[in-house]
């Protein structure tokens, strides 16, 4: 299941497609950082920049957690510093629904 349109979004999405699937929305979709994401960002001294890095850079190291007041399949994307919390709305579209610094990520 290399190809993100073959994506079943109803269901969970395993780290490395989920990863592929962001690459390609970030190259050819949408990416909405919610207001609590950015609101986040800053209340740890961190800018939208921060977000977009590690929408590029990171990685999934827990499987997908679902949400159920959202109805939605959520993914933590990970670099050494930070971690953001992603929801894939489509295929062709995702929000950052949360952001934070790591402990000790300085």
């Amino acid at each position: 299941m290399s190809d993100p349109d073959a994506y079943d979004l109803t269901q969970p999405v395993p780290g490395p497609q989920a990863r592929k699937l962001l690459s390609s929305i970030l190259a050819n979709g949408i990416v909405t950082i919610a207001p609590h994401a950015k609101a986040a960002a800053s209340d740890d001294g961190r800018a939208e920049v921060d977000i977009w890095n590690v929408l590029r850079w990171g990685h999934i190291f827990e499987p997908g957690e679902w949400n159920e007041a959202w109805s939605q399949w959520r993914y933590r994307f990970h670099t050494a510093r930070f971690c953001a919390v992603v929801a894939f709305e489509e295929i062709s579209s995702c929000v950052v629904v949360t952001f934070w610094e790591k402990k000790g990520g300085r």
